[in-house]
Order: structure tokens, then C-alpha cells, then sequence
């Protein structure tokens, strides 16, 4: 795929943000591949173009952090949870957002789909925003095996056959409403189960919930 000049520069500069955070855990050549493949994952359905490197930069990390959990580099002993649907625009990353907000920095949560969306669903960021949580900086990003590898537990949302299944992963399905196509109002209900949820998984993985 060809680059713009800006875009070139913007995906060196990120480059270079990624080799000083992983600087001594790997090669520049594993981080440019990264960071590259990463932006490959958007451009085929982007319509912003201009956030491309940004949004490479952002999942390039997420990926290199779970990489790093899988070869061991990591040891802190917080336990990570993804959250997987099927366009990574709704129940996936209210989820996400609970899971933040509850566990604040006592544990890791990531979230994907199967067919990523092309932006996160307006009600559920209005639903959310509700309730004190902005998710309106998240993004629909894709499933890779080095995330799923690195996830102690994976909550699965209606993506069916098409979640991944590693052999020794713990796997939770929960039944929610897919809030697609829905106003604020219908979103409500699913967001509330959404944090039922999120609180009981906290409570099992023995993570304190901020009040």
C-alpha cells in the first residue's frame, strides 16, 4: 500500500515512541513489523486515513504488550481479560470501558472482533457517557493470536464460531442484546447487564472494584 509522505513520517515517529517502550524486549525489526502489519489491519476499510498511524501506533503497542506477556517479559502478575464480539463497536467495548473503570491499574483488559466495525456505536458511547465512562477514543480493532494468548480469561459476545478458541484458555460467552441500530434508551438495559457482569468477573479474578 502506498504511503503518504505524512504518513511515512507519522509511522517513523511512532516507530520510535515503540522502540524507547520496548527498548531492551525487542528488535526494532519486530516493532517495525508490528507497527506496519498493524497499520495494514485498518487501512482496508479506514475512512480517515489522516488517524491511520495513530490508530496503528495504539494497537501495535496493545500487541506488543501482550507479546511481551507471552514470551514472559512481563511478570507483574495482573491477570487480563478480553473482550471479543463481532464488530468491536458495542457490547465489547462497554465491557472494556467497565473493565477499566472498576479495575482501574489492578489488572490488563483488551477487546476485538471478528469483523471489526468502522466506528464504535454512537449510543453506546452516549450510554456509557452516562455513567461517567468516555469510550469515544476507542476504536474497532481485530482479534490476533498473540492477544488471545496473552489473556488469562476470554469473554465472548455473540461472535459464535468465528472467536478464537486456544486449547487452556478459560472462555466465558455471555448473552447480551447486540446494541447495533439501537437509540440510547435500548442501549440502557444492555449496558447495565454489561456491568453486572464486568463486577462479577472482578469479584472472581479477586480484583478490587473502585467504588
Amino acid at each position: 500500500m502506498t504511503l503518504s509522505i505524512d504518513q511515512q513520517l507519522a509511522l517513523t515517529t511512532a516507530a520510535t515512541r515503540l522502540q524507547r517502550q520496548f527498548d531492551g524486549v525487542f528488535s526494532t525489526e519486530t516493532i517495525e513489523r508490528f507497527l506496519h502489519t498493524s497499520y495494514d489491519q485498518f487501512a482496508s476499510h479506514s475512512t480517515v486515513p489522516n488517524f491511520l498511524p495513530l490508530l496503528a501506533e495504539r494497537f501495535a503497542r496493545q500487541r506488543l504488550h501482550a507479546l511481551a506477556k507471552v514470551e514472559g517479559h512481563v511478570t507483574d502478575g495482573k491477570p487480563v481479560v478480553l473482550f471479543l464480539c463481532v464488530h468491536n463497536a458495542g457490547r465489547s467495548q462497554m465491557a472494556l470501558g467497565f473493565f477499566e473503570h472498576l479495575a482501574e491499574d489492578r489488572a490488563v483488559a483488551w477487546s476485538g472482533g471478528s469483523e471489526p466495525g468502522y466506528e464504535i456505536n454512537p449510543a453506546a458511547v452516549a450510554a456509557m457517557g452516562e455513567r461517567g465512562i468516555d469510550i469515544s477514543r476507542e476504536f474497532p480493532k481485530p482479534w490476533t493470536d498473540e492477544i488471545v494468548r496473552a489473556a488469562d480469561v476470554v469473554v465472548t459476545m455473540g461472535c459464535g464460531d468465528a472467536c478464537p478458541v486456544f486449547p487452556g484458555k478459560r472462555y466465558l460467552n455471555w448473552t447480551l442484546d447486540d446494541p447495533a441500530g439501537k437509540d440510547v434508551a435500548d442501549v440502557r438495559p444492555v449496558r447495565d447487564e454489561i456491568e453486572r457482569q464486568v463486577r462479577g468477573l472482578l469479584a472472581e479474578l479477586g480484583v478490587a472494584a473502585h467504588a
